[in-house]
């Protein structure tokens, strides 16, 4: 398995994480709930990695796979008026994952970033390790470390 642009980010910070590949259904309609169901996990420590648009700026919010982002909180915590989903390909070209692996750790850009703050509340979080069928656990205060990242109410 090669080492993502995730994990050499983490590695040169010496944030040690525990991998977990598991089988990748390109077809599940949630990616992140079928990850968690594969791993047996708790969907709620399950974090999927969305990337937002807020008044226009990239941004990106890392939530439990059973959740939904509020806009409303998103925009809010970016300190903006309004925020949306970015498109795929454009998520794709800024952080250098396809969708299905896109890890907030090692963007080709980094860009603000915030973690929900019901998933910091736990001793580990599992995230995506920047490949589809791979994901990497930590402590959430490593994660936020990590990403320069706030812990903010960032669901609906």
């Amino acid at each position: 398995m090669s080492a993502t642009p995730a994990l050499r980010a983490l590695s040169a910070l010496g944030i040690e994480v525990t991998l977990h590949p598991y089988p990748y259904d390109p077809k599940a309609e949630a990616t992140g709930l079928q990850a968690a169901e594969a791993l047996g996990i708790d969907p709620a420590v399950m974090l999927k990695t969305l990337m937002v648009e807020v008044d226009g700026k990239p941004v990106c919010c890392v939530i439990p796979s059973n959740c939904q982002l509020s806009m409303k909180r998103v925009a809010a915590a970016f300190g903006g008026k309004s925020a949306a989903m970015m498109p795929v390909p454009k998520a794709e070209k800024l952080t250098g994952y396809h969708v299905g692996g896109i890890s907030p750790f090692g963007q080709k850009r980094a860009v603000p970033t915030a973690i929900e703050a019901t998933a910091c509340n736990t001793p580990r979080v599992w995230i995506n390790a920047g490949q589809r069928g791979l994901l990497l656990s930590l402590p959430p205060d490593a994660a936020l470390a990590a990403l320069a990242a706030r812990a903010l109410p960032l669901v609906s």
